[in-house]
């Protein structure tokens, strides 16, 4: 048997063992990110040598390339303006304040723990391990514990800052000598994979939720269809942004945004198409009547839902972006994490030390000052901004610039911060979730009105995609 057989055999093992203790383990401080990431290393060369860079270089960098394009689409279908507006604060401040803050602590430190890299490559370290993933900390941000306006914001900030780093990351790729970026130079990647990719993505986001609308005023598309035409418009807008050199992931970053806008704009005598659910009753509903196992026999004579309430053409796409975001966590542990433990050193420890802390929680509390939230809160919010999807995305397509001398480090100081990252957020979550919601139980009694007990809109508190894992 091939060894291609063997790993695929390896991780549908590993996907399928987890699918079966998926519910017993969602209330333990056990993530699934730990169990794919550990199950990584065992694979990997240090281990069993079952899955590894060099023998499955084209499938691996595949799986990661689809996998953070359908994260980043329907993070930003999810996105609405009202999110970042007047009770969208929160979010607001760590976006706009908060993350490019955490870029430039980042660059700073890197530069006396990392030597041997050049000026751009340390910003590109803090570039890299900007953006967090609520998945990786799921109890700390969807527990009914804490504070829906807490819980909202670190869910937009999440589904956000990993496309609004992407233009740091190919600027910064594109300054140093050696790269695929820095053949066109800055200017030309600012052109291409900025701008017109934006554009294009934009374009394809807008003319595909507009065709989905106007086919279900119509009645033309079934439920399920529908929900296998969102990611047909995601790989659209990031393989068209690719024809031009330009950025497939801004292209699909920017096309979900304009996705999820397009579907939104439902006239009253609209409404979405039954979804799955509707037509089949879940387990919880054991006793259905006849009536309910009947799909609607037409769906423009029921009401739908809010134009704010979640998509169900997402569903699909979310699942399999969860999906694929585990695999990639999977092969995360096994070509980058587990080479790396035998290569550490104090400064690469010490680094992913401070980005866990220093340079996420010195931002937000700056960027968090004078909006009335108390000290544990803002703790809270700094400690929980894991390094998930993203940074391991962009540091296995790191590994690819091999002509570049401080790759190997740059990857290394990546693979150890993420490695960090999903052991003690894992593991702090279900403690730390309980034990700030006494903290606001017991401050809420005892002072009063809380700026924390600010009203989150209805629509905002459906958890999006990366805290719907089970």
């Amino acid at each position: 048997m091939s060894g291609e057989a063997w790993a695929g055999m390896a991780v549908a093992g590993v996907t399928a063992a987890y699918a079966l203790c998926s519910r017993r383990l969602a209330s333990s401080p056990v993530s699934s990110a730990m169990v794919f990431v550990g199950c990584g290393i065992l694979l990997g060369p240090v281990a069993l040598d079952i899955v590894d860079l060099k023998h499955n270089s084209e499938p691996i960098i595949a799986l990661l390339e689809a996998a953070l394009t359908l994260v980043l689409f329907t993070d930003a279908m999810t996105v609405r303006r009202r999110d970042l507006r007047t009770d969208g604060f929160l979010p607001a401040r760590l976006l706009s304040i908060g993350l490019p803050l955490s870029i430039g602590a980042g660059w700073l430190l890197a530069w006396p723990l990392l030597p041997g890299l050049t000026l751009w490559e340390l910003a590109l370290v803090g570039a890299v391990l900007a953006p967090t993933d609520a998945a990786l900390g799921k109890t700390a941000m969807s527990s009914p514990r804490v504070p829906a306006l807490v819980r909202h914001g670190l869910n937009v900030e999440s589904g956000l800052n990993d496309g609004m780093v992407l233009p740091f990351f190919v600027l910064f790729l594109a300054v140093i000598p050696g790269t695929s970026a820095a053949r066109e130079g800055a200017s030309g990647v600012f052109w291409r994979a900025l701008v017109l990719s934006s554009v294009l993505g934009f374009l394809v986001g807008t003319v595909g939720g507009r065709l989905l609308r106007a086919a279900r005023s119509r009645g033309w598309v079934s439920g399920e269809w529908a929900q296998l035409f969102v990611p047909a418009v995601a790989t659209a807008a990031y393989a068209l942004a690719l024809v031009v050199n330009g950025s497939g992931f801004i292209g699909a970053w920017i096309g979900g945004f304009a996705f999820g806008s397009a579907l939104r704009r439902l006239p009253a005598t609209e409404s979405r198409v039954p979804t799955v659910e509707r037509r089949f009753p879940t387990v919880e509903r054991r006793f259905p009547t006849v009536e309910s196992r009947l799909p609607d026999t037409d769906p423009r004579e029921n009401p739908g839902p809010s134009p704010d309430a979640p998509d169900p053409a997402a569903h699909f796409t979310e699942h399999l972006g969860e999906l694929l975001a585990s695999l990639s966590l999977l092969v995360f542990g096994a070509v980058l994490l587990g080479p790396t433990l035998e290569h550490l050193s104090w400064r690469i420890v010490g680094y992913a030390i401070l980005s866990l802390t220093v340079v996420r929680m010195v931002p937000v509390a700056l960027a968090l000052a004078g909006s009335g939230l108390r000290g544990p809160t803002v703790a809270y919010i700094g400690w929980f901004g894991p390094r998930g999807l993203a940074s391991v995305v962009l540091g296995l397509l790191l590994l690819e610039e091999e002509h570049v001398q401080g790759v190997e480090l740059m990857a290394r100081v990546v693979a150890v911060t993420v490695g960090l990252s999903v052991l003690l957020h894992g593991v702090t979550a279900v403690a730390l979730a309980g034990r700030y919601g006494d903290w606001h139980e017991k401050a809420t009694i005892a002072g009063g009105k809380l700026r924390e007990g600010t009203p989150v809109p209805e629509s905002a508190r459906v958890a999006p995609r990366r805290n719907r894992r089970p």
